[in-house]
């Protein structure tokens, strides 16, 4: 290889870095994915117990872009893909202690009692309600308030946002975590004029929206799509974390610490797909404000329970996705998917599987607390809210310390301070689920995004080998 171990290192082994190491390697360049962890996929995770498949993280996919398809096409795992039931089209949401179906229709969000009627009418006066200042940052709470409402804020988006991010709208971004809604009203003065009149712009793209993507999932769960990638690089190093970034006049030097010891790799561009915090350490030698910036970035705690119940010991139909609790409720979990509903072949006939949140941006002390004090926690809340017996048959709980990057109020800027990084030291590249959105698709995306800059400056053909 020259005086270069590689033409790029991607450090980082989630969903990210493997998608962009694979572009890369599709392009012909020399790649080495180096990752700390002993296997590959990060909070991607599925393992079997009981006869029941569990996932420690994603538990789906929305196909929001025609290069999910095109990358599974590639790894030869198509026919492992798996839809989600039509059942899994239902979610719930908690409201006065009951769980009321979100409305999927404007007939159904007229006649739901998740509403008030005064809410309802208050959406009649969104088309006339003025654009925000382009200029001014607005959290999503502020939006959604000024354009449709508090009620609708409380029952629809801030439940919304525990289920997406664990997060807050009152912190969140609006430019950031919902680009798109920032630009409907910016381009065509509101939602509902947009929605109406972007019809014909929205045909022509290629993308989908999360609300009209199909879902999907495979068969031994989301880790045979991470671990498809990982079984077709040719050069991929476990255990091995890097420690040391130096940027050169000509390339990037890496040092590793690994179970020989440790090593040096010189390579021409370095690509960083590591959680914002581990980034920061890397670059800060070099690159102070951008390492600030990522510093600055929160990731709060989630705690995730995966619990069997004998099916015919529940009182609710579980008829649906699963149910999320909005923070007025006054609950200790953030919701719960049903997910023996959501895709077949989950647990056996007789069981019910759920998967329970807690923590995040409204309760991080919950998500903190010893595995036994979770499981209680998840325990009564399920026998509280769907009449789960009071003890599970069984309860597994995974603590993710760091779980889910935040897009807080001032993401704009940090962004804008990677970005300079990336011009002051050609072949620095950032690409994790900090920057771009935080769902596995939207991962994918980034990741093609990033290989085709990185090829780009190593002058290689766009077109795939």
């Amino acid at each position: 290889m020259g005086d270069f171990d590689a033409d790029v290192i991607v450090v980082g082994g989630g969903i990210s870095g493997l998608a962009a190491a694979w572009r890369l390697q599709r392009r012909e360049v020399r790649v080495v994915l180096l990752e700390a962890a002993p296997r590959a996929g990060g909070t991607i995770g599925s393992t079997r117990e009981h006869a029941c498949l569990l996932e420690s993280g994603p538990n789906s996919a929305l196909e929001t872009t025609p290069l999910i398809g095109e990358l599974i096409g590639e790894l030869g795992i198509t026919g492992e893909r798996i839809a989600a039931q039509p059942a899994a089209r239902s979610r719930y949401i908690l409201r006065d202690n009951k769980l009321i179906a979100l409305p999927l229709s404007p007939l159904a969000f007229l006649t739901t009692p998740l509403f008030s009627a005064g809410a309802k009418l208050r959406l009649f006066r969104e088309p006339f309600i003025g654009r925000g200042a382009r200029a001014a940052e607005e959290s999503v709470a502020d939006f959604v308030r000024r354009r449709l409402g508090s009620e609708i804020l409380d029952y629809a988006i801030n439940p919304f946002v525990a289920g997406v991010y664990a997060g807050d709208p009152a912190t969140l971004s609006l430019q950031a975590a919902f680009p798109r809604l920032f630009e409907l009203e910016q381009k065509y003065g509101g939602l509902i004029r947009g929605q109406l009149l972007g019809a014909r712009e929205r045909a022509r793209n290629p993308d989908q929206s999360k609300q009209a993507a199909a879902m999907l999932s495979f068969r031994d769960g989301m880790q045979t799509l991470t671990d498809a990638i990982a079984r077709r690089l040719a050069h991929i190093e476990f255990n091995a974390e890097a420690v040391r970034i130096v940027a050169g006049g000509n390339g990037f030097g890496i040092t590793v610490n690994n179970a020989a010891g440790g090593r040096n790799y010189r390579a021409r561009a370095v690509l960083l797909a590591t959680p914002a915090q581990a980034a920061a350490g890397l670059i800060a030698p070099f690159a102070p404000q951008a390492a600030a910036a990522l510093a600055a970035i929160p990731y709060p705690p989630v705690a995730v329970v995966v619990s069997a119940y004998r099916r015919e010991t529940i009182a609710h139909a579980l008829d649906g996705f699963g149910f999320l609790v909005p923070q007025r409720e006054r609950r200790r979990i953030l919701g719960a998917i049903f997910s023996s509903t959501l895709f077949a072949g989950r647990a056996p006939p007789d069981l019910a599987l759920l998967t329970t949140f807690i923590g995040g941006m409204r309760q991080p002390e919950l998500a903190q607390l010893p595995a036994g004090e979770i499981t209680a926690i998840a325990q009564s809340e399920l026998s509280a809210l769907i009449g789960a017996p009071a003890r599970a048959e069984w309860v597994r709980v995974t603590h993710w310390p760091r779980a889910i990057p935040q897009y807080t109020l001032g993401h704009p800027g940090r962004i804008a301070r990677i970005e300079q990084a990336e011009s002051d030291f050609p072949g620095l590249f950032f690409c994790a689920n900090y920057r771009g959105g935080i769902a596995v698709g939207d991962c994918i995306k980034s990741a093609d995004r990033a290989a085709r800059r990185v090829a780009a400056l190593l002058g290689v053909g766009a077109s795939a080998a």
